[in-house]
């Protein structure tokens, strides 16, 4: 059977892994930052690979046929590794990547190119929902004046922002949630990556109906040259077609 590695770590990588089951050899490989991951089916590993060259060298040790990037849309560093990787062993890749969101009518979106910039433009501002994950949080460690509301599925480390709360959450996240949020910390902006997807979308809703603003960082592209699939079901379909595998 062809085996087919997804770099994974998200709700896509998940699903991919569970349409390929049974039609090719899966391993799913996660980065090791969430202490209890939800596990796809097949193999999975758990770990760096050292680079461009260490995932290289481990595609083909393990004779890799397809490699699938379905990391997160800000996962950057190892998204350039496997452009690295595939370059180097001649191994197809793909980068699965769920679209960004679209303000629309009502919303009062600030676009930030960084996580830096972001916290600049929080300057200001009393209570921040702060919705970026655990990661990152430095930037925000001088930001003064500002109360933050800090999500993320494990507890941060410093160094982080001085006046700030934590909420250990994981989505999905509902709308009536999300305004509960927002109204009991009286929450005046919020920030978050441009990740896209229906499970954290809620409080983009929830922000436009509060009145709000929403800081948004633009995600990072796709390196050039590799192929993109917006869904489990086109990314699936061309791992088939790459692998000669029947759908």
């Amino acid at each position: 059977m062809p085996h087919v590695l997804i770099l994974g770590g998200t709700t896509e990588g998940r699903e991919l892994a569970g349409v390929l089951g049974g039609r090719v050899r899966v391993t799913s490989s996660l980065a090791g930052r969430v202490a209890a991951p939800r596990l796809p089916v097949g193999e999975v590993r758990v770990g760096g690979f050292g680079g461009a060259e260490g995932m290289a060298a481990w595609v083909r040790e393990h004779e890799v046929d397809v490699v699938v990037d379905a990391t997160h849309p800000f996962a950057e560093r190892i998204s350039f590794n496997a452009a690295g990787a595939a370059a180097a062993t001649g191994v197809p890749l793909l980068a699965l990547r769920r679209p960004g969101w679209a303000a629309g009518a009502g919303d009062d979106w600030r676009e930030a190119g960084s996580l830096a910039e972001a916290a600049e433009a929080v300057a200001g501002f009393e209570r921040v929902f702060l919705t970026t994950g655990r990661q990152g949080l430095a930037a925000f460690a001088h930001v003064g004046g500002a109360h933050f509301l800090v999500r993320a599925v494990d507890a941060p480390e410093p160094p982080f922002p001085p006046r700030m709360d934590v909420l250990l959450e994981r989505g999905p996240f509902t709308l009536d949630g999300e305004r509960e949020i927002i109204a009991r910390h009286r929450i005046d902006v919020v920030v978050t990556k441009d990740s896209g997807g229906a499970a954290t979308a809620p409080k983009l809703t929830a922000a436009r109906e509060a009145g709000i603003p929403v800081v948004v960082v633009r995600r990072p592209p796709v390196p050039e040259g590799v192929e993109a699939a917006a869904t489990v079901e086109e990314a699936a379909a061309w791992v088939q077609r790459v692998a000669g595998v029947s759908g």
